[in-house]
């Protein structure tokens, strides 16, 4: 759901010249900005890294669920694949600002009691340390879905009429899904002096991305 609407975000927005997406089945876009990869094997992706070069950001979106996985298992797709993607895309990109979507809890020390948000602590920890022009890990919580869109939840139908409460109850944990996608533009443009963004400042950078 987030990679489609970011990818909806990006089509729209006048400062984006180009989109790669890599995909393991077709995204079914067809827009004028947009080359797509169909890739079955994200950890083997050796033989398409020529065609990852010339690019000045990532929006990485590709995420699982922990729910029903044990911590091996859930730490091999969310730690070992976005660290292996990252690596070679940090190796053929030297000027690229890689945009990570973790989640609001993610816990930092990597230390606490639940399974999720260390692993996801751990990975935000090690994209921190490669040689990015910049690296910003967006941490929402409750995110509300774009309109029209093929890839939405059905449980977010049943939450939106509480969106506008939500909103105004707790600002740094929930979030418009066009609200990621002009934020993590914005952070390719310009940056942000945090690494680590919140639903309130992904929602202030958001709003940069719409003036410019």
């Amino acid at each position: 759901m987030v990679g489609e609407g970011v990818l909806h975000e990006c089509l729209l927005h006048p400062d984006i010249e180009k989109v790669l997406v890599i995909n393991r089945k077709p995204c079914g876009v067809v827009h004028n900005k947009l080359k797509e990869i169909v890739h079955a094997d994200f950890f083997q992706i050796d033989s398409i890294a020529m065609q990852l070069t010339g690019y000045n950001a990532c929006f990485f979106c590709l995420g699982v669920s922990s729910v029903g996985m044990n911590e091996e298992k859930y730490n091999h797709l969310t730690y070992d694949l976005t660290l292996y993607m990252a690596g070679i895309l940090s190796s053929k990109n030297p000027d690229l600002v890689f945009c990570y979507v973790s989640g609001s809890g993610t816990d930092s020390t990597e230390r606490g009691k639940s399974m999720w948000a260390r692993v996801k602590g751990k990975t935000e920890n090690a994209l921190l340390q490669l040689p990015f022009k910049g690296a910003n890990m967006f941490r929402p919580g409750y995110i509300h879905p774009t309109k029209g869109l093929n890839n939405t939840h059905g449980y977010y139908s049943a939450l939106k009429w509480m969106y506008p409460i939500l909103r105004t109850l707790l600002p740094k944990h929930v979030i418009s899904l066009k609200e990621i996608g002009l934020a993590m533009i914005q952070a390719a443009k310009s940056g942000h002096a945090k690494t680590i963004l919140d639903s309130k400042m992904i929602s202030e950078m958001a709003k940069q991305a719409d003036k410019s």
